[in-house]
């Protein structure tokens, strides 16, 4: 089964969850996990499915497998560069963007946990279904 891109399940739930976090959750907690960490997990497989789709009408993705591991990787290395290194550095930002090696852990537990559900979901929809 091709992947899905903007219609896969784990990104239309990471949008719903981002949405939820957003408006709702983060309302009602001031710190802890929900706030500090949430979209740093979903981070990933929100972004690699927008991110493969532009790549793909481009046509610099000549496929429509399920996101490989080097696309994975390359996109967590590029957010904890930029957004654990390079923005924490500006001193105009400081107030905002703050270095933290936990978001770099949620950004590949995020990736991990999604590379699973691609690979269990999209295998086990080419699979035969048996009654």
């Amino acid at each position: 089964m091709k992947f899905k891109y903007l219609r896969d399940p784990l990104f239309l739930l990471c949008v719903f969850t981002y949405v939820i976090n957003r408006f709702i959750l983060k309302r009602l907690w001031e710190d802890g996990f929900v706030h500090d960490h949430v979209n740093d997990l979903i981070c990933i497989p929100f972004v690699i499915p927008i991110m493969l789709f532009a790549q793909r009408k481009l046509g610099m993705r000549h496929h429509d497998e399920i996101p490989l591991a080097h696309e994975i990787l390359i996109l967590i290395v590029v957010l904890s560069i930029v957004f654990e290194i390079l923005l924490p550095m500006r001193t105009d930002l400081g107030h905002i963007a703050i270095a933290d090696h936990m978001d770099v852990f949620h950004y590949v537990l995020g990736g991990l946990l999604a590379s699973l559900f691609w690979q269990w979901w999209y295998r086990a929809a080419n699979e035969p279904r048996t009654v």
